[in-house]
């Protein structure tokens, strides 16, 4: 279980995007800007995490740059303009780290840690005991665990994942819900 009355700005947040952030597309990949699509209240809810997390960190399996069917150009415009979004709305996004890697042993493809590992680097602020890792996957439910963080789920795409799986510390429907529950404490 978490705590939310513990969070406060020393704690990282670790987000997925696809099905977390945006709309995620169904047995593909989103490959331009133009197929991005925030979830209702998505930027709002990042205004919330800038004001209580001290760094807020997407790590996302890109595994359509790696097959080729996704730019790498198009997923750079992707996060560029997702991020000026965000802060447009008054949140932030510290860093983003993608796997275009197609196997699935690669360190830095999620469930595996090297995303969040890279991230600890470039953020040596980053605590690991005061860490969450959101997600709409077992795989970064899987994540969190590999790097000893606290897991919330959100069931946006996968309804079919049992909610009382070991791996999943906390649910929430979305991420505006996640942002609301973190206002009442």
């Amino acid at each position: 279980m978490i705590d939310l009355h513990t969070i406060d700005n020393s704690w990282t947040l670790f987000l997925d995007r696809d099905g977390v952030i945006n709309h995620e597309k169904h047995k593909d990949y989103i490959h331009t800007w133009d197929e991005f699509v925030f979830y209702p209240g998505v930027e709002d809810a990042m205004a919330v995490f800038a004001r209580t997390f001290r760094h807020i960190i997407i790590v996302t399996n890109q595994r359509g740059v790696g097959k080729g069917v996704t730019r790498l150009e198009d997923l750079e415009a992707i996060h560029r303009n997702m991020k000026a979004a965000i802060e447009k709305a008054g949140g932030r996004v510290d860093g983003i780290y993608f796997c275009p890697d197609l196997d699935d042993t690669s360190p830095n493809r999620k469930p595996n840690p090297g995303m969040g590992l890279q991230a600890t680097r470039d953020f040596p602020g980053i605590d690991l005991s005061k860490a969450l890792m959101v997600g709409n996957t077992l795989s970064d439910m899987q994540f969190g665990r590999n790097m000893g963080i606290k897991t919330i789920f959100l069931p946006t795409t996968r309804p079919e994942v049992n909610l009382g799986d070991e791996r999943i510390d906390a649910v929430y429907e979305s991420l505006p819900a996640l942002a609301r529950a973190l206002q009442c404490h």
